[in-house]
């Protein structure tokens, strides 16, 4: 975690012969106290998250301490809270107390905040919240205890309580679970053995519970005391031990070299908890001399007890021993029936002999059950010892009775045979034989039938594997090992039957293939190479006066594309069902530019419905009327029958919300160089702003929209309503210009000085323009084909604007032309000068040069970014010609865009109020690693003399192009970014070599 500096001093100051664990994090006596999120050290801090009168709650939930009795040896003070009692107690490290108080403040906040409807009393904590939190806290903890059948150690009840009782019960919550949460946070090896984190538990528990319950110890008579008590304790007698083992069996790995079956991991470090031997063997306090924390190469010190993976070649076939069976047996049934030469399998399987001789694959089954048992004693075979006695029990017993089913079915199939074989048919006699084979198949598949009844019915399995009762586990001890993670985790019967379908369809193509296709075509072949009797072979003949091998030549590649080919088959139809799926929950929809253009005016109400909270007034989440009316707005939205967003006016709620995350997203993609200064401003909603009257789509929207425009009104002609509806078909067509028509209005009026004719007289121009428009009258009074010339000379006016160095009789010569093309060519009637005066459009008294504009112009200062970014909008609109399908150009920006689109219209939860979300974190594992690229380990050269940071250049050309672009400021040359910009030189670099700890940074 990182740590933020406070600005106070600490609350509490260390006492007298204690460590002063302190309400804030015991004693930070010198300098300013350190804290993670919340400074709860201090609550007079501004600091936001203190404002919460749930975190205050929480704070003082801490902080009753109350009649409970004292730490021995301790100066205890009045700041203390209960972390603190437990750290005194139990020897917890000071920095552990205090981050576990943040961290159960911010758990019990945030569940108090989560709450529906808010407690009465905000300032207090609900007692049902540290109930809630400790149960499901302590739900694996419980889960173990009734997986050994023991008896947790938490002494409270979770039926309903009285108000008297609530306090002193809320109060044991908060112990247990602030007890759980130190063990916890002690050190991060405990963290990956959660059963033996539960082991400590039960023991400390009962001696908190002994503390509670004012216990007498029987050997001294004093008060009971835990029985690790002082100062790191818990870290030197119970944290380092068994970091000790862990740490000597990972180097008895040689770095991953040494055989699986040879050194234990975390997870069988855990596993050994999940037997009850492990409180006869370890006690509490923990006996080091047992041989658990035995460390190589003692022979006898705990070995591996659940899984030992033994490197070898037939773990092909063990990992999938079911699809092998499988294919193994349709194959041996397959050229059975197919020998018989028919056309369809149901004819041959109308001869006895047929089917009889079908009935050979349960020997074959049976054969295949021993070669697994077999392989399944040579894999796991180092997990027998005296304490797995059982296991080796389990893997002997298997081989005898899968070998006894081998002789059984052929005793009783050569049985059959024989008996027809004499009475020369299938006698009376010889079908009761085949009725007693066919039992005993009955018998031996039974087990399979019963797992396929647990398949189509999951809820009876997860009741078996997670229900601790004796009788279950001596059922279902011959199938399977006992163990304590993954139960009752099975998928519903929904799940199960869609699984079963796909399985269905894909081996019944396949089936249906390699019958038709690859087994039944080899069978007239065979038939003839193998009658064939006067043949000379060039090699040796292994089997004399047959062609057995030039048989077996011939299948064997034929067998070898059959048992490969399900994976091509698996492929197909993962990908089809993958597309099924995928076309259902709508995922992908939007995948190119044109998609986006015609999605994204439904973008903010998607938003709206995904993205933000719900209103809940008089309904619950979750009940089927809610659902029901999800599913309805999510229909509308999707296929375009909801409330678009050019229905919603710019200064909507809705609508500015949409806006600052949309921004946001393309601010962050420039901050991480993924899209230039050119591409944000074309991809940005711009604020509204020069009193345009429509929402302000990206420029990548609006491209070439106006230039349509313009051609249609050159070309069509029709009245102003007949050009406008056809306009208002396309809507960036119409925002287009009425964006143009605005920006232009509010740029002239701009930049010529207030309160002088040449102003008045651009008013007056557009006060014309406005009420044509209004009346309907623009096309008879305006001359449209004079409307590209005006388009030409205000892109020339705009040159002019947007150039560094802005020639001022440029700019008036051209708003000259422009004012006399507006003046002149632009009306259908000619006005004489008299009647432009008039009308308030030429100057009553006009210059010596003739010239309008030529002391009325004045540009704003280049420090008015805001006006010139607005300039280069309009200029975008109006010169734009291409449809920008490239813009973005760097494909990690087109991706993300497209991954965040195609979210809003998923099939997705609701969104909750931020507040009641629940909390989430980032673990960065680090163990030795770059944080961050030093100055020279960018510069360094290899064997090839390529540096770091140009690999970097060229493999992120156009992200490297924006980066100088982003950092141009105070940089003359490129090789300035060496001196002030080095630390971001460094950021980008580490962030694009992949540095997990720079990329969790940033």
């Amino acid at each position: 975690m990182s740590l933020r500096q406070r600005t106070t001093r600490p609350a509490g100051a260390s006492g007298a012969g204690g460590r002063g664990y302190g309400a804030g994090g015991y004693g930070a006596a010198e300098g300013e106290e350190a804290y993670n999120i919340i400074p709860i050290h201090n609550l007079l801090a501004e600091h936001p998250a203190l404002r919460f009168p749930e975190v205050r709650a929480a704070m003082a939930a801490l902080r009753t301490v109350g009649d409970l009795r004292k730490p021995p040896f301790i100066g205890w003070q009045e700041g203390y809270d209960l972390l603190d009692w437990l750290g005194f107690f139990f020897g917890f490290q000071r920095d552990n107390v205090r981050n576990q108080r943040e961290h159960l403040v911010l758990l019990l906040a945030n569940a108090q905040m989560r709450i529906q409807p808010p407690p009465d009393n905000i300032d207090a904590l609900d007692p049902n919240v540290a109930r809630r939190l400790r149960r499901k806290l302590l739900k694996n903890y419980t889960a173990w205890c009734s997986y050994l059948g023991r008896k947790p150690n938490v002494w409270i009840s979770d039926k309903r309580r009285s108000a008297t009782a609530a306090s002193d019960y809320s109060r044991r919550d908060l112990l247990y679970t602030a007890l759980y949460l130190l063990i916890w946070g002690e050190a991060a090896n405990l963290r990956f053995v959660p059963e033996c984190i539960s082991y400590i538990f039960h023991h400390m528990a009962m001696d908190l519970n002994r503390i509670l319950e004012d216990y007498i110890d029987e050997s001294t008579g004093s008060p009971s005391t835990p029985a690790i008590i002082g100062e790191e304790a818990f870290l030197n007698r119970v944290v380092k031990p068994i970091y000790a083992t862990i740490k000597a069996e990972v180097d008895s790995s040689r770095n991953g070299t040494a055989p699986h079956s040879a050194w234990r991991n975390y997870d069988d470090i855990n596993e050994y908890f999940w037997s009850r031997h492990c409180f006869d063997r370890l006690k509490w306090p923990l006996e080091l001399s047992k041989n658990f924390f035995a460390i190589p190469p003692d022979r006898n010190r705990v070995r591996k007890t659940g899984f030992v993976e033994q490197r070898s070649f037939w773990n092909l076939f063990r990992s999938f021993d079911r699809l092998w069976v499988m294919l193994i047996l349709y194959l041996q049934a397959a050229i059975i029936v197919a020998w018989e030469g028919k056309t369809y399998p149901w004819e041959n399987l109308q001869s006895r002999d047929v089917q009889v001789r079908t009935l050979t694959i349960f020997i074959t089954w049976a054969g295949l059950r021993f070669f697994q048992s077999i392989l399944d004693a040579g894999t796991q075979y180092s997990l027998v010892r005296r304490e797995t006695m059982w296991l080796g029990v389990r893997m002997v017993l298997k081989s005898v009775v899968a070998a006894a089913w081998t002789v059984v079915f052929s005793i009783l199939y050569a049985r059959a045979w024989d008996q027809k074989n004499r009475d020369r048919r299938w006698s009376t006699v010889a079908n009761q034989r085949l009725v007693n084979y066919l039992e005993a198949a009955g018998v031996f598949v039974l087990p399979e039938v019963i797992a396929l009844l647990l398949f189509i019915l999951p809820w009876i399995r997860n009741f078996l594997e997670k229900t601790n009762w004796r009788i279950f586990y001596a059922l279902t001890w011959w199938f399977q090992s006992r163990i304590f993670v993954g139960r009752g985790l099975r998928e519903g019967l929904v799940d199960n039957v869609k699984y079963a379908l796909f399985w269905v369809l894909l081996l019944a193509v396949k089936f249906t293939f390699s019958y038709f296709l690859q087994i039944k075509p080899m069978v007239s072949p065979s038939k003839s190479i193998y009658k064939l009797h006067v043949v000379d072979y060039h090699w040796h003949e292994l089997f004399s006066r047959t062609n057995r091998f030039a048989v077996f030549l011939l299948w064997l590649p034929v067998v070898l594309v059959y048992l490969m080919d399900i994976s091509i088959w698996y492929s197909i139809f993962s990908s089809l069902a993958g597309a099924l799926v995928g076309l259902f929950s709508h995922i992908g929809e939007i995948r190119n530019v044109q998609q986006l253009r015609l999605r994204f005016q439904f973008f903010a109400s998607a938003m709206q419905f995904n993205l933000m909270p719900e209103v809940q007034l008089f309904h619950e989440r979750g009940t089927l009327r809610s659902k029901f009316k999800d599913a309805v707005l999510r229909l509308k939205l999707r296929y375009g029958l909801g409330r678009p967003y050019n229905k919603i006016e710019s200064n909507q709620v809705e609508a500015t919300r949409f806006a600052l995350i949309w921004n946001e997203i393309m601010a962050t993609f420039r901050e991480e160089d993924i899209i230039s200064d050119r591409e944000l401003e074309l991809l940005e909603l711009p604020a509204n702003s020069w009193n345009i009257r429509v929402i302000r789509w990206p420029c990548l929207l609006l491209c070439n929209e106006l230039l349509l425009a313009l051609n249609q009104a050159k070309e069509l002609v029709a009245s102003d309503r007949g050009h406008w509806r056809k306009i208002c078909k396309n809507e960036y067509r119409r925002c287009a210009i009425v964006e143009a028509y605005d920006s232009i209005k509010h740029l002239l009026l701009e930049i010529i000085k207030k309160e002088t004719e040449e102003h008045k007289i651009i008013s007056n121009l557009f006060f014309g323009f406005d009420d044509a428009i209004g009346v309907e009258k623009l096309t008879a009074d305006y001359k449209m084909a004079v409307l590209p010339v005006i388009h030409t000379k205000l892109i020339n006016l705009l040159d002019q604007l947007l150039k560094p160095n802005k020639d001022l009789n440029k700019i008036v010569n051209t708003l000259q032309t422009l004012y006399d093309v507006a003046i002149r060519d632009f009306p259908t009637t000619k006005r004489n000068m008299e009647q432009l005066k008039q009308a308030g459009l030429a100057p009553v008294r006009p210059t010596a040069s003739g010239l309008l504009f030529e002391n009325a112009i004045e540009l704003p200062v280049a420090e008015d970014t805001n006006f010139y970014r607005q300039v280069r909008r309009l200029h975008t609109i109006l010169t734009s010609r291409d449809s920008m399908n490239d813009v973005p150009k760097n494909l990690e920006a087109r991706r993300r865009i497209s991954f965040f689109s195609n979210s809003l219209f998923m099939n997705m939860p609701r969104a909750p109020q931020v507040e009641k979300m629940f909390a989430f974190s980032v673990l960065t594992p680090y163990y030795n690693e770059d944080v961050l690229f030093s100055k020279e380990q960018l510069r360094t050269e290899n064997e090839d003399g390529i540096s770091i940071l140009f690999y970097l250049q060229k493999i992120y050309d156009d992200e490297w192009a924006n980066f100088l672009e982003r950092m141009r400021e105070g940089m003359v040359d490129e090789p300035d970014i060496w001196g002030e910009k080095l630390r971001d030189l460094r950021l980008w670099a580490s962030n694009r070599a992949r540095l997990s700890v720079a990329q969790s940074g940033e």
